[in-house]
């Protein structure tokens, strides 16, 4: 048993005491106290199992609300079309070697930056050995190592061997910055719109 499991458990155990004190201090029934303590045993059993599934739960939290907010985009012939979210951003869903993930598209970013967590998910090779990446954030500039995305794919857009940097000091945070940007054929933003527009092939 982790020790994270461990002070679960003693959570429960205490709160479980304090609940069935104060359920025989008010001199109950006793199927009325029996109903009861069943009631918080469920209780505490949802919580403890939502802790115990809380980074899978909260994936399934981000694509539902990614759906919700319109984050995988619209598209329309070979274009994609991202509306603008509540916070002003353009947030869309793209997939790394298959896996997906959610991304601010900031064109004040010159470099790709994956959080450390989507690095390792999507299997990425990163230069952990090679001199680090200096990269100036809001919270003062932090260390990098470079790695490569084999693929990256959102919608009718796909983008191959493009370079990116890693770090934790990143967060859950994940940019994807002028180095995507300049691999389109164009992107421009109307009103509310950011269009993302891939290179044609060529007849």
């Amino acid at each position: 048993m982790t020790g994270d499991q461990t002070l679960q458990v003693i959570a429960a155990v205490m709160m479980l005491t304090l609940v069935g004190s104060s359920l025989l201090s008010r001199r109950l029934a006793l199927g009325q106290v029996a109903r009861m303590i069943a009631g918080w045993l469920l209780i505490f059993a949802a919580v403890l199992v939502g802790y115990s599934y809380r980074f899978e739960l909260n994936a399934v939290v981000q694509r539902v609300a990614g759906d919700l907010l319109g984050e995988r985009g619209q598209t329309v012939g070979d274009t994609l079309r991202v509306p603008m979210a509540p916070d002003g951003h353009f947030w869309v869903r793209a997939r790394i070697n298959g896996h997906e993930q959610r991304f601010l598209i900031d064109s004040g970013a010159t470099t790709t930056a994956l959080s450390a967590r989507t690095a390792d998910a999507a299997d990425l090779d990163v230069d952990r050995g090679g001199f680090p990446v200096l990269i100036n954030t809001a919270n003062g500039t932090v260390e990098a190592q470079r790695t490569r995305i084999e693929r990256l794919t959102m919608g009718p857009i796909v983008a191959k061997d493009m370079a990116a940097v890693v770090s934790p000091a990143f967060g859950d945070m994940n940019v994807l910055g002028m180095n995507f940007l300049s691999s389109l054929e164009s992107w421009r933003v109307e009103g509310r719109t950011l269009i993302l527009e891939p290179h044609k092939p060529r007849a």
